[in-house]
Order: C-alpha cells, then sequence, then structure tokens
C-alpha cells in the first residue's frame, strides 16, 4: 500500500477493517479492490469452514461466527478484511460502509433474505449499531464513514482507496439515518 497516512505517521495501515451493515455493499466494492489489495471476504471463509462458527441461529438463518476461532485462523494477516464483523479484529483502520435503510431492506429482499430479516438490518443501520461498535473499538481517528446509498461500486470502491491510501480524514458521524426510525 503506498501513500500518506493523515495521522502524520508517513506510513499506511497494514490491516483495515471494511465492515457495514449487510447491504451496503462491501464484498462488491472490495472486491473491485482486489488487484491493489489482498482481500479477504470473512463471511465466505466462516461458511466454508466448520472450525469457525458455533452455532446455526434458526430464527435468521445464519451461522454464529467464532470470533476467537477465526482471529487464530486469519494469523498475522494483512490486507483489508471485508465482513459486517471486520471492526471486531485488530486493524489500523476501519472504514464503516453505510447505506439508507430502506435501500438496505430492498437489496436484501432481494437476496432472499426474509422480511424479518430485511427490517432488523434496516433499523440496525438506522440505529448506528456497527458504527458505534467500531468507533467504540477503535476510536473516532481511525473510522472513516461512506454513504453508499447513491453511489455506484466503482465510486464506492474509490472511497475506500482514498480512506486506505490517507486521502481522506476520518469522519466517523457524518452520516445519519435517524428519520428512518
Amino acid at each position: 500500500m503506498s501513500g500518506a497516512d493523515p495521522s502524520g505517521s508517513g506510513s499506511l495501515p497494514t490491516r483495515v477493517a471494511v465492515t457495514g451493515t449487510p447491504g451496503t455493499g462491501k464484498s462488491t466494492a472490495t472486491e473491485l479492490l482486489a488487484d491493489e489489495y489482498d482481500v479477504i471476504h470473512l463471511n465466505d471463509r466462516i461458511k466454508g469452514d466448520d472450525d469457525l462458527w458455533t452455532e446455526r441461529d434458526a430464527d435468521r438463518d445464519t451461522l454464529v461466527a467464532d470470533l476467537d476461532a477465526v482471529r487464530e485462523r486469519l494469523g498475522d494477516w494483512a490486507g483489508v478484511l471485508d465482513s459486517h464483523l471486520a471492526h471486531r479484529f485488530d486493524v489500523d483502520r476501519v472504514v464503516v460502509l453505510r447505506c439508507h435503510p430502506e435501500t438496505i431492506e430492498a437489496r436484501l429482499r432481494e437476496r432472499g433474505e426474509s422480511d424479518a430479516t430485511a427490517a432488523e438490518n434496516a433499523e440496525s443501520e438506522a440505529l448506528d449499531v456497527i458504527l458505534s461498535e467500531a468507533v467504540a473499538e477503535h476510536g473516532t481517528e481511525n473510522v472513516y464513514e461512506i454513504d453508499t446509498t447513491d453511489r455506484d461500486p466503482v465510486a464506492v470502491a474509490g472511497a475506500i482507496r482514498a480512506a486506505i491510501e490517507g486521502e481522506r480524514e476520518p469522519s466517523a458521524g457524518t452520516v445519519d439515518f435517524m428519520e428512518y426510525i
């Protein structure tokens, strides 16, 4: 990774989390960065390895990740970690993708998620759940918020790249969807 770091240290982050509520565009955007950075699509790894999850949540039809096992399996990784759980790992910088809750609801329903799951994720987005967790874990100085609502994947990938390369300032708390509630 090349470029400058806005912290003034002169070095770029070696571990970057790209996180956000399901349906914000994480996997689509990070896939566009795979030629430049080592991108780890964590959810795919968890689904493909029985040792990385502890149980199936029948109500949500999802796997419950074993974060300690995932940490151990990742080892001394470097690159971009893509997942709604990525902010729960030891990273240098966190990019939180945000999207209007109505858009999230529509995207998740298009993917075949239940109405209840789509609504739960939309509400989580409106309440800043992942952003709040990221800031609590990593501090506002390491969190970059990107609103993906009206942006195409190439523009979102460019905004992620700018955060990684130190071409934008941290921006936690700049996106607000409370009107949805």
